[in-house]
């Protein structure tokens, strides 16, 4: 077993700092500033955002949605997604299966 506290977790200075990897999956915590810009690209791994804190919002494919703290997202893999109109700093539990490659 591993045990994780958001305030460890938090320490990093990255955008996005990968804390778990295994054989199958791999997790990080991704942040994002109010008003920022989420630059990413299309993963080759399924993947979940679990919001922390924050509100923006975010489009995967055709569909956009309002996020806020204790949302969940899925995103299949190869999909073009992204935060949007972020309004509240955000902090994102990211969970990629088979572990990021990218």
């Amino acid at each position: 077993m591993k045990h994780f506290t958001l305030a460890s977790l938090a320490s990093g200075r990255r955008p996005y700092d990968e804390f778990i990897r295994s054989d199958n999956m791999s997790a990080g915590l991704y942040v994002l500033p109010a008003g920022g810009v989420d630059d990413q690209s299309p993963h080759a791994e399924d993947e979940i955002y679990v919001v922390v804190s924050g509100k923006a919002r975010f489009t995967s494919g055709e569909q956009t949605v309002d996020v806020a703290t204790g949302d969940t997202i899925f995103v299949p893999a190869h999909e073009r997604h992204r935060f949007h109109d972020i309004a509240e700093r955000l902090e994102l539990i990211v969970v990629f299966a088979p572990p990021e490659t990218s």
